[in-house]
């Protein structure tokens, strides 16, 4: 039986109901629902986004059909319902790779585009969003419009990253790029500071794909020390690895609380950052390893215990010293929290399509916390100021707590984008972020 929470666990909610949708020609008539209403996806997103306290959901796992793929165009139409993993397991063979990934491959197509994912390849291909050709939407009113950035476009631009608030995204147009194989040249660096990382990401441009593991708890001259990855596309000797290939390895049960802490995570990333024996690395790896290393193990996120945990992910514009991003690290180290899994990573500045579209140019953190109550909350309102102060934003598809002022601050076009919010729907997340 599936359950309909999102990926961390927290907040919770109750939905009075869940509207399967089968298909996409026969969709049920909304304007009937006496209740507010959420498409759910696969339910990847970490907070409250995907929920809908009090509401019904509309679960699109159904709409799991691949409707067109043109192998010589690598133009591919799809359902809102599809897997990444699913496009990827059709068209890798044919030498065609989706433009956009994120850290996990169990994304639905209209969870991709409601958050406008985005993956390590930002600072070349910018997001997800800016490779949908076309998409076809269904309002409450039973009206069904297809939207693009020429037909119907401000419509497209609110729902490309609009948190599925605009409607229901039936089926959505794709554009590939054209890859030599299923491999991955990756090169693995390991670097001591935040200073070094600095000085890796000036290469950017010349790599398709930069993402960074750091250490959340060094400190001093140490702060921010990690291993920086980077890769192109190869060729891949055999048959390409299947992406539908469930985890063999699954984490059965909720772990106790606390098993997270300060302790585990400083010998866990003194473990991880000396496994690497030599400073630099290179070799030839599969590609679902590199863009997915934690599909590898199923419900990773009950190692957080049953109260959950929360992702904290902030892009903060480049400054002298890279300041603001600085000052992040000190209030974690300081805090008495434990920042466990966090990824770094140089935003591009190619244009994000979406009004509420999170990235932008600046350097953008992600870093996991266990839920620990008030002085979880208590430290990313704190590390939202700063965020605030510098100019950037949190993203809405991680978040489960901003303030509505944070999220007027964070996006300044939300109430351009408000104006194409469906009357039907809504969500945990919207409803908390418009309160006076």
């Amino acid at each position: 039986m599936r359950t309909y929470q999102s990926w961390g666990r927290y907040p919770r909610a109750s939905h009075t109901g869940v509207l399967p949708i089968v298909w996409r020609t026969e969709p049920p008539p909304l304007d009937r629902l006496d209740r507010s209403i959420l498409p759910f996806g696969l339910g990847r997103s970490y907070g409250d986004s995907c929920l809908n306290d009090g509401g019904l959901l509309l679960d699109t796992k159904a709409l799991d059909r691949l409707i067109a793929f043109d192998a010589g165009n690598g133009l591919l139409r799809c359902e809102a319902g599809v897997t990444l993993a699913a496009i990827l397991a059709l068209t890798v063979p044919k030498g065609w790779f989706l433009p956009v990934v994120p850290g996990t491959r169990w994304v639905s197509v209209g969870g991709a585009i409601a958050n406008d994912i985005h993956g390590k390849n930002h600072h070349r291909a910018g997001t997800f969003g800016a490779h949908v050709v076309r998409l076809e939407l269904l309002r409450s009113s039973g009206d069904r419009l297809v939207c693009s950035p020429e037909e119907n476009a401000e419509l497209f631009h609110a729902t490309v990253g609009g948190l599925g608030l605009t409607g229901l995204i039936l089926w959505a147009e794709i554009r590939l790029n054209r890859i030599p194989g299923a491999g991955i040249a990756l090169e693995r660096i390991r670097f001591g500071s935040l200073d070094e990382f600095f000085t890796l990401t000036e290469s950017d441009q010349q790599y398709e794909y930069t993402v960074a593991w750091v250490d959340c708890l060094a400190r001093g001259r140490r702060l921010g020390r990690g291993i920086f990855m980077r890769g192109d596309h190869a060729g891949w000797p055999g048959a390409p690895p299947s992406p539908l290939v469930e985890a063999r390895l699954r984490v059965p049960c909720d772990a106790p609380a606390g098993l997270i802490n300060r302790a585990t995570m400083r010998a866990f990333n003194e473990l991880y950052y000396r496994r690497q024996v030599r400073g630099r690395t290179r070799s030839l790896v599969p590609y679902t390893p590199f863009f997915f290393p934690l599909d590898t193990v199923a419900d990773w996120s009950r190692l957080y215990g049953a109260a959950g945990f929360l992702q904290y992910q902030c892009v903060v514009p480049e400054q002298p010293g890279s300041a603001g991003m600085r000052e992040i690290f000190e209030r974690m180290t300081r805090s008495g929290e434990a920042p466990s899994l966090a990824v770094l990573k140089r935003f591009g500045d190619v244009p994000s399509p979406g009004l509420l579209s999170f990235p932008r140019p600046g350097l953008t953190l992600a870093v996991d916390f266990a839920f620990r109550g008030q002085r979880t909350l208590a430290l990313l309102e704190d590390l939202d100021r700063v965020v605030r102060d510098a100019g950037g934003a949190v993203y809405p598809a991680k978040d489960a707590r901003m303030s509505p002022e944070s999220f007027r601050r964070f996006f300044p076009q939300w109430e351009r984008f408000a104006v194409h919010v469906d009357p039907k729907f809504s969500s945990s997340f919207w409803r908390r972020v418009q309160r006076s």
